[in-house]
């Protein structure tokens, strides 16, 4: 691992293919929010490439936007936040690599509708100046940092790099609170080109105030269902002409998804078939299980009929739309 001095010449750091948009040192939440609003920062690298588990294209288009109402920080990014020092100075005591603080919004001066907000720079021999990320996670998602790190923020580098023309980047990692783990990432100019690209359409989305179409992630699932809620009572709707297609590969997609889990649930039979009444079996590297589970129920029907007041006073309402395609009659 890399040694380096204490201190080296923040000047020499700061050169770089970007500008200074706005120092973010005890700028208020609120107002850091809606400066990001100008442009695609790290995070949202990743919301625009459509691999984003939690936001769809078409949600970070109504934030830029102005559609949607500022969102406060959830529970995980306000730790992420109050940990940051520790994981910077974890890192430097680590890998005696000095890490200096970054309280800007930088600018790309070549594609100013990106925009990058480091956690902080380094200096790294025979590199140069590196960015430094700082991350948190839970013990629950280990496995993502097994020998890689989540595409999400790989996309988030990148795009920082793309911004600061810097040639790597250290990125680390406090899981579960008691594990650390910290990896260089090298500048992928093939990466880079191609969120340049998907970064540029989305903005001309945001600038011509058309949105960009949905997918097909959770991401999108859920923000329609959060954004129609529910549908309005005998309510009718003749649907354009574009349906048709979508329709007909929803039949194909359907057709398809039928096979798949037919040669799935077969091989799955075959499988237990092998295994009889054994527990765990391994082939070719893998390990299969088969195990017995009990689960304890409530015996709804039963409640209801014995006690249906007390049924009734601990059963929630809840409401959701249900999809389905059929042939009219």
């Amino acid at each position: 691992m890399y040694a380096l001095c204490s201190y080296f010449d923040e000047s020499e750091v700061m050169k770089m293919p970007a500008k200074v948009l706005a120092s973010t040192e005890n700028m208020p939440y609120a107002d850091w929010l809606e400066l990001r609003r100008q442009g695609i920062g790290g995070s949202d690298a990743s919301v625009v490439c459509g691999i984003n588990r939690y936001k769809s294209p078409v949600e970070l288009w109504l934030d830029k936007t102005g559609q949607l109402p500022p969102q406060e920080a959830g529970e995980a990014a306000y730790w992420g936040t109050q940990l940051e020092p520790f994981v910077r100075a974890e890192f430097s005591k680590r890998t005696g690599i000095f890490v200096a603080e970054s309280h800007e919004l930088l600018q790309s001066e070549e594609h100013p509708f990106m925009l990058a907000n480091l956690d902080g720079v380094c200096e790294v021999p025979d590199v140069g100046t590196c960015i430094f990320e700082a991350k948190t996670a839970s013990a629950y998602k280990a496995g993502e940092w097994e020998n890689t790190i989540p595409d999400e923020y790989m996309c988030q580098i990148q795009h920082y790099m793309a911004v600061t023309g810097y040639a790597g980047a250290y990125i680390a990692v406090l899981i579960g609170g008691n594990t650390f783990k910290w990896r260089f990432v090298e500048r992928d100019e093939e990466l880079i080109s191609m969120l340049i690209e998907l970064e540029s359409a989305f903005w001309n989305h945001v600038q011509d105030g058309t949105p960009p179409p949905l997918d097909g992630s959770d991401a999108s699932k859920n923000f329609l269902s959060e954004r129609f809620p529910s549908s309005t009572p005998k309510s009718h709707i003749t649907l354009p002409d574009t349906a048709a297609e979508l329709l007909a590969q929803y039949d194909e997609a359907c057709e398809q998804l039928e096979i798949v889990t037919e040669r799935k649930q077969k091989a799955e039979n075959l499988l237990k078939e092998m295994m009889g009444n054994n527990e765990v079996g391994t082939a070719g590297g893998r390990i299969v299980t088969w195990k017995s589970v009990s689960q304890e129920r409530l015996d709804g029907k039963t409640l209801k009929a014995e006690h249906p007041t007390l049924r009734k006073k601990y059963t929630n309402r809840t409401s959701y739309r249900r999809f389905e395609i059929k042939t009219a009659s």
